[in-house]
């Protein structure tokens, strides 16, 4: 049997089809949206196949027949009619100045002037768009095809910074507008980003752009479905369970908890992380292949800026208008997140129209946690997993005292630059991301209310139970633990019970003492 080729990192449609890369057929949504709808717009988290569905869509609106060989697409389409393309990507630029992103829509306006013509009196970005759609579609007789890949970039890389912002949702709504002048001369078109930009969006003129985001009919348009994965994938899953010295139930099992989980729209089935899938299949190995190729930092400003705690985030509740747009001008950082897919649906509520979100898996829980610890301690990420590894260890041994100077030398480090806007919230937030990367080992639950903050830590032989004072004292604590009795879910148990009053202090913005019973 020859070796199968992953097409990894390939966003190419016809590099994949004519290079022997499998591909997992989405042809017939691809069918589906040219033959029952115009104009287009599609949310997906980064590297989840929205530049090799434009691909997609570029080789069938170019009448490139050959290349569908035994897909669906194949059964559906008849004509195969070649239409003219305008595809731009702006997702390889940085931009940091107002001037990036006219300097990448000029270049791609003069590469498609090359092709179709350009008029003098055409100066402006939109007019000179709208005189290529004009042509394009004259010269060749028929409609024009449009495509905007990572629509989005400009604007995300200007989070935190309002002014540059501006500039580039209104360079982009006036080129953008193009489209609904030129609506005759177009045939298709579709933009595709991480985030919806609400408000004075980008697209205010483009009111015919249909969201398909959150749609059921398009929930498996990007990614794998489990279908999918036993379809295509099956060989390689007992591949794995052999070489992981696993039973192929097991590796199912893995596979779904590492990978599987996203819900873009409520009650349907979860989808795999196709980056994740793919590389765990080369590679015969289980790891956090998403995370591992970076996670934008401008998510962790917006956490810090807006003083966001972090325990809500495992059981965020909010609405769909909040999920389907992202305003510069917000103090809500959850869209940005979900929309970037480190959060995702886990319960709709039909009775308040709510959804809960949550982490979708394993790999995105425990990376982006890790990934916040330099941000929320003095820690680099090269400590992290080393200093996880010697609190599991105290732990399981029952070293209480060493666990809780560790803890304290956390919270020593931490600078006033940190902390100064809200010192409880940010005790929380250590804890929690502390909590959280422990419970990966041992079993750890971590709760918040009322100012409350109590942590429970099992082992196979020690159970702490854990209360946590701001400028209190430790036997306050300590004696918040016996009033609402919150050892007694533990009384018949056999392993050794430690009750922990902690106080911090706001002087030393550290723990300053702890008592144990």
């Amino acid at each position: 049997m020859s070796e199968k080729k992953y097409p990894i990192g390939i966003q190419n449609f016809e590099k994949i089809r004519t290079g022997g890369y499998m591909y997992v057929d989405k042809t017939a949504w691809v069918y589906k949206l040219v033959n029952t709808g115009s104009y287009y717009f599609l949310s997906r988290p980064r590297r989840f196949g929205k530049s090799l569905l434009l691909s997609t869509l570029e080789a069938y609106l170019q009448g490139k027949r050959e290349l569908f060989e035994g897909l669906a697409i194949e059964k559906l389409e008849t004509k195969w009619t070649k239409h003219p393309i305008l595809h731009l990507d702006l997702n390889a630029e940085k931009y940091d100045t107002p001037e990036a992103l006219e300097s990448i829509l000029n270049a791609t306006l003069c590469a498609w002037e090359k092709l179709y013509g350009a008029e003098g009196y055409e100066t402006t970005l939109a007019t000179r768009f709208q005189g290529i759609i004009q042509r394009a579609c004259e010269r060749t007789g028929e409609r024009v095809v449009i495509l905007v890949d990572e629509y989005d970039k400009p604007m995300l890389q200007a989070i935190g910074r309002p002014d540059l912002q501006e500039a580039y949702r209104n360079t982009l709504k006036a080129f953008y507008g193009a489209l609904k002048s030129k609506d005759g001369c177009i045939k298709f078109a579709m933009l595709t980003g991480v985030t919806k930009f609400g408000k004075v969006s980008v697209f205010s003129d483009l009111n015919s752009l249909e969201d398909i985001s959150m749609l059921e009919a398009y929930g498996g348009i990007c990614g794998i479905s489990e279908e999918e994965l036993f379809e295509y994938f099956d060989d390689d899953l007992h591949r794995l369970a052999e070489k992981q010295g696993m039973s192929y139930e097991e590796v199912c099992e893995e596979v779904q908890e590492c990978y599987d989980g996203y819900h873009f729209c409520e009650n349907t089935v979860g989808i795999y992380n196709p980056f994740s899938l793919l590389n765990t299949f080369k590679h015969m190995k289980f790891r956090s292949y998403w995370f591992e190729t970076g996670t934008p930092t401008y998510l962790v400003e917006l956490l810090k800026m807006h003083h966001y705690s972090l325990n809500e985030m495992a059981y965020q509740e909010t609405t769909a208008d909040v999920l389907n747009s992202v305003d510069s001008t917000s103090t809500n950082p959850i869209p940005v997140i979900y929309q970037s897919g480190y959060l995702t649906i886990k319960e709709y509520h039909e009775e308040f129209d709510m959804y809960t979100l949550g982490f979708p898996n394993r790999e995105v829980e425990e990376g982006f946690v890790k990934f916040l610890m330099p941000f929320y301690t003095n820690l680099t990420a090269s400590e992290t997993g080393f200093e996880i590894q010697q609190f599991v260890r105290d732990v399981r041994g029952g070293n209480i005292d060493a666990f809780l100077v560790r803890l304290q030398g956390l919270f020593a480090d931490t600078s006033y630059e940190q902390i100064k806007r809200d010192q409880e919230v940010h005790y929380q937030n250590v804890l929690f991301i502390v909590t959280k990367l422990m419970g990966f080992h041992v079993k750890a639950e971590y709760h918040t209310s009322n100012g409350r903050i109590d942590l429970v830590l099992q082992t196979d032989k020690y159970i702490y139970v854990m209360e946590f004072k701001l400028d209190g004292t430790a036997e306050e604590a300590l004696q918040q633990i016996r009033d609402k009795q919150y050892a007694r879910p533990f009384e018949l148990d056999t392993r050794r019970v430690f009750k922990i009053g902690v106080n911090f202090s706001s002087e030393t913005r550290s723990i300053d003492r702890w008592v144990v019973e």
